[in-house]
């Protein structure tokens, strides 16, 4: 292993907060491998892009000997993590819980080191906690400090519905780190609450207390709202290379930095290196190619990621314009017809031309056809839109 500095400076990389850095200092001089912990419940069938931020830093510490557990919430699932969220979460049944937790552990590996890996399931031990040992646990913590949780606060200051089983969603996923024994739990910024409940927890059942390392959270393709699947803005680990591709390549060059140093693999030198060639003239296009490149071929093999980019540029057929103009767009809830978004942008002249358009094949959405007359545009959405041959925008909904 590399001397217990430096390895904190590499473990540091990326990371949002690290409560507590002593801690961890010592930890890692402990002569055994550390325990490292990230929770994922499978509330979505596919892991995206957004959920690699954290399997990049669980990888990070394999590679330095540690293990790492990659837990999924088939028991937190059931009720339905409230961070961020200002209502109550429709909780899953557990058939959509069993198989959305089956690609998660087909995909994982894609990224995480199989032998280093312990793949967990915190039904195995909130099952066996029973309703007795619920309630026991439920005795370990306050309303009051519930409340201190920013959402729940808000929610509460808004008279706003807070479910009495949200409250229990932070107790559990606390547990979890006393049942694994974890000396580093990893989340994003917004699991800072839960985080910490199972370091206090920890305490009070005896144990030495984890580590909180926090992440932030990954932009979606709209680089306004986190990555999600209810958003539509994401790219799937699993999707095919093509889609991959093009996905990535309609991100605005603000953006594209953010997914070097958030998804790259680069040390931070090449990205600073790759910005210094933009600043001289180097056309961004041409860098987020290595991006996608390099993404598409972590989770699909060089030999795909080459035929995606040479299938992107054959689509496109070198006319896409190098500074296409960008537009900002606000859609109604309900969804805005496509033919309203080109006249809005600019595009057309009027909705009956953009619906002729479309029947002709001449509009397309980051490279594929759009068929569709009645297709919908919604709020929070990033994308390149092509009309006939020379017409191009990036719009950006809102």
């Amino acid at each position: 292993m590399k001397d217990d500095v430096s390895a904190l400076a590499e473990l540091k990389r990326g990371v949002d907060e690290t409560l507590l850095e002593d801690d961890l200092l010592e930890r890692l001089k402990l002569d055994r491998p550390l325990r490292v912990k990230a929770g994922f419940d499978p509330t979505a069938p596919d892991l995206h892009l957004g959920h690699t931020v954290l399997l990049n830093k669980m990888r990070h510490f394999q590679e330095m000997g540690h293990t790492v557990i990659f837990l999924i919430g088939d028991f937190t699932g059931l009720i339905g993590d409230p961070s961020g969220k200002n209502a109550t979460r429709p909780s899953l049944s557990a058939e959509e819980i069993a198989a959305n937790a089956e690609t998660y552990k087909a995909q994982v590996f894609k990224i995480l080191d199989p032998k280093l890996t312990e793949i967990r399931f915190n039904s195995e031990w909130m099952n066996a906690l029973g309703a007795s040992g619920m309630i026991k646990l439920a005795s370990r913590h306050t309303v009051a400090r519930m409340l201190e949780r920013d959402d729940f606060k808000k929610r509460f200051a808004a008279n706003q519905p807070i479910a009495i089983h949200e409250f229990l969603y932070p107790l559990a996923q606390g547990y979890d780190s006393v049942a694994l024994k974890a000396d580093v739990e990893l989340g994003g910024t917004d699991q800072k609450f839960n985080l910490l409940v199972g370091r206090e927890l920890q305490k009070q059942l005896g144990q030495p207390p984890q580590i909180v390392m926090t992440v932030p959270l990954l932009e979606g393709l709209d680089g306004v709202n986190k990555m999600s699947k209810s958003l539509n803005n994401y790219v799937g680990i699993d999707e095919p290379p093509k889609e991959m591709f093009g996905k990535l390549m309609s991100i605005s060059d603000d953006l594209m930095w953010r997914y070097f140093e958030m998804l790259s693999f680069r040390t931070l030198a090449d990205i600073d290196r790759l910005k210094k060639n933009v600043e001289d003239g180097t056309n961004p296009r041409d860098v987020k190619f290595e991006l996608c490149v390099e993404l598409v071929t972590r989770f699909h093999g060089r030999v795909e990621a080459g035929k995606a980019k040479l299938g992107f540029m054959e689509q496109t057929k070198g006319i896409m314009p190098v500074d296409i103009p960008e537009i900002d767009l606000e859609c109604d809830g309900a969804g805005t017809l496509i033919a309203n978004v080109m006249k809005r942008a600019g595009l057309i002249a009027s909705t009956s031309d953009g619906m002729r358009l479309i029947e002709q094949g001449g509009v397309k959405i980051d490279n594929e056809r759009v068929t569709d007359k009645r297709l919908r545009i919604f709020p929070a959405r990033n994308f390149v839109i092509q009309v006939g041959k020379r017409k191009w925008a990036r719009i950006k909904t809102k």
